[in-house]
């Protein structure tokens, strides 16, 4: 029987939304609230049928963004009453150790994804703000929480302990857990059906290429290694976010520029990356523009992430012993060809080959016909996985 089944996916200034017919899988209506907590109001964008809308609101904040979605759905007769809501998933971006799948959301999962705050303050908050909203205003519809972290759950220990003291481990829970997590496991079932393949007989490297970017070594259907870590700024070089550097960097800076503990935090996360390089923007667009109008710096920003990219798909090939598939997904991996392009050459040496053409027209799968290694552009679609979640848990 057909359930109704809102997805939910709440960040710092935007709120997008999923309302799905499951098991189906077909879309009713999709959108997001963005510029959220902007005192000059938010922008609304939704879809049906293709068709895109937009207004401007008065509203600022996340709760007022829930009760006009709701208003919204009744109004435009999506739903006739709130009661036809079945279930509402919530994607949040850290559930630690404590949350290994995903949970159903009473009181002791809210306090839970509270105390994990302190490990993603930018996001936990939120996205505990969103569930709260739903609870208040859907009070006997099952509320659901899918983690970011929770797919790298399955990482060795060879791959998430660091090699600092144990007690660290054992006292403050300071490990890898990874992020990204809903959108590398559901392009990882998405390129086994494309090739025709069971997902546990995989080994494959998924690439969450934006303005937040990871990878993930998916061995045998299971996060085995991936690049963000304790927290979100691990790993590839993003759009404000610095990625891996020595630690070195970060005492020296305060003994040498006074700096405190918060403005390096702020230096690292909101004014390094693609930013810091190229002292233009942290948006791929705007720096790919300028890369391809002979700016030095723009040059250089890019240069350096597609190193880092290809470093990383190297470095995981070794570790899972070679791959059978290299995925691409988020806005820069789904729509830049020449990003693609460039993050596979010199990768011959793994039997990555792509075909130009291919790779230009976006297709499903860029590889050509002799490649060792199928390559594939596949759009993430957390929204749909965290439906999926949702409805195995109500």
């Amino acid at each position: 029987m057909s359930k109704k089944i809102m997805a939910i996916n709440a960040g710092s200034s935007s709120l997008k939304f999923q309302l799905f017919n499951m098991p189906e899988e077909n879309i009713i209506v999709k959108g997001i609230f963005e510029r959220i907590n902007d005192p000059k109001g938010m922008l609304f964008s939704y879809t049906v049928k293709d068709e895109k809308r937009r207004t401007e609101l008065k509203i600022i904040s996340h709760v007022e963004a829930v009760h006009y979605l709701l208003n919204f759905l009744l109004e435009e007769k999506f739903v006739e009453t709130l009661d036809e809501l079945e279930g509402v998933g919530h994607r949040v971006a850290h559930g630690g150790e404590f949350f290994k799948s995903s949970s159903l959301v009473l009181e002791k999962e809210m306090e839970q994804i509270s105390q994990l705050a302190k490990l993603a303050p930018l996001h936990n908050p939120v996205n505990l703000a969103g569930i709260q909203a739903f609870k208040k205003s859907l009070p006997k519809c099952p509320q659901v929480a899918v983690f970011d972290t929770s797919f790298h759950q399955t990482l060795p220990e060879s791959q998430y302990i660091y090699p600092i003291p144990m007690k660290y481990y054992h006292e403050n829970k300071i490990r890898r857990y990874g992020f990204h997590g809903t959108s590398h496991q559901y392009v990882a079932q998405k390129a086994a059906e494309i090739m025709n393949k069971e997902l546990s007989d995989l080994n494959l490297i998924t690439c969450h290429l934006g303005n937040g970017a990871s990878v993930c070594g998916v061995k045998e259907g299971k996060s085995y290694v991936t690049s963000m870590g304790f927290t979100p700024l691990a790993g590839l070089m993003m759009g404000t976010r610095s990625g891996d550097i020595d630690p070195s960097i970060i005492p020296f800076l305060q003994k040498e520029r006074g700096m405190s503990a918060d403005e390096i935090s702020n230096l690292l996360n909101n004014q390094s990356g693609l930013l810091g390089i190229s002292e233009l923007s942290n948006d791929f667009r705007d720096v790919i523009e300028a890369a391809d109008n002979g700016n030095k710096q723009a040059v250089l920003a890019l240069d350096i992430f597609i190193s880092r990219v290809k470093q990383t798909i190297g470095a995981y090939a070794a570790e899972m012993g070679g791959i059978d598939g290299l995925i691409f997904t988020a806005g820069l991996g789904e729509n830049s060809a020449k990003i693609r392009e460039k993050c596979c050459e010199g990768l011959e040496f793994l039997k990555v080959n792509i075909e130009k053409n291919k790779n230009e027209r976006n297709d499903v799968i860029i590889s050509t016909s002799k490649s060792g290694v199928e390559v594939l552009v596949i759009p993430t679609n957390e929204e749909l996985m965290i439906a999926k979640e949702t409805v195995s848990l109500i």
